[in-house]
């Protein structure tokens, strides 16, 4: 435990656990939305935000939220208007972001492109205190937009339809969906890095969905696996000399797969233990486990 003694590690162990809580918080509502890469989409956006905030001497961090926020609202403008073309248009906001991003790091001053890389990749010794004050702020909105609003969130992100005929401003939510994200990219960037912060979006909600029947319990255990992830990977790379951001998510895929192994048997036993208790010919067979994956499904 000697790693507690520095404050850098001090920083980005703090840093780690925020991660893990809200980058699978919201993922599991992009997962439900089958926008599984959206946030990969927002973290080439957020570069420009980066490199804006080198080349002016302002806070990337913040700089890179401001940047995302505007990102995430037009991608939800080109998803609604978009049509047939809204795919061309997505892509030249991502690659547009990126290039955004690479051509004001290099009109920034002498240095910049070193920074740039603990951005893109994730960096333990460059997480400072300011950063560590910005990524609290962010960490909050997410956890309070995604538990406070989880009902809401999770309808539309079931039925956009059926959620519009309840009376739920559907438009409104997908827009503070997409924004939350932009802010949880802003929150990971530091830690995981832009250009993987989306695996730790999604990788946990999957990991879990292996072992779970219900949303709430899925959120539970993505959270979960999100921050025994994210806390191994950052005192593996202390440890190891490696970088954090590819260990998290490497740690990540093998949670994913390490359950997706238990997850055969464990659905073979359900499968004998339903048979036994509802033999062939019941009547109730079929219709009592249908009723209880529907009660699943909306268990928020």
């Amino acid at each position: 435990m000697d790693f507690l003694d520095y404050a850098f590690m001090q920083r980005a162990l703090l840093a780690a656990v925020l991660v893990g809580i809200t980058a699978p918080a919201i993922g599991i509502y992009l997962v439900q939305r089958r926008q599984a890469l959206m946030g990969d989409g927002i973290g080439h956006v957020a570069m420009t935000g980066v490199g804006l905030g080198f080349l002016l001497s302002w806070s990337p961090v913040w700089m890179a939220t401001i940047v995302s926020i505007l990102g995430a609202v037009l991608m939800e403008l080109i998803r609604w208007f978009g049509r047939t073309r809204g795919d061309i248009a997505l892509a030249m906001l991502f690659y547009g972001g990126m290039a955004g991003g690479v051509m004001f790091i290099n009109l920034a001053p002498t240095g910049s492109n070193a920074n740039l890389t603990s951005y893109l990749f994730g960096s333990l010794s460059t997480v400072s205190e300011s950063d560590v004050t910005a990524i609290c702020v962010l960490a909050a909105f997410v956890v309070l937009v995604t538990l406070g609003l989880r009902r809401q969130l999770f309808a539309v992100s079931q039925d956009e339809e059926f959620a519009r005929v309840t009376g739920l401003p559907v438009r409104a939510l997908n827009l503070l969906t997409a924004i939350t994200a932009a802010v949880t990219v802003t929150v990971a960037m530091r830690v995981v890095g832009l250009l993987l912060v989306s695996a730790l979006m999604v990788v946990p909600v999957a990991a879990a969905q292996q072992l779970t029947r219900s949303f709430a319990a899925t959120f539970a255990v993505a959270v979960a696996i999100g921050v025994a992830v994210t806390l191994g990977g950052t005192i593996t790379s202390y440890y190891q000399d490696v970088p954090p951001g590819a260990t998290i998510v490497l740690l990540t895929i093998g949670a994913f797969v390490v359950l997706t192994a238990l997850a055969a048997p464990l659905a073979r036993r359900r499968a004998r233990a339903l048979a036994t208790a509802h033999p062939a010919g019941d009547p109730a067979e079929c219709a009592i486990p249908a009723t209880r994956a529907a009660g699943d499904e909306v268990g928020v």
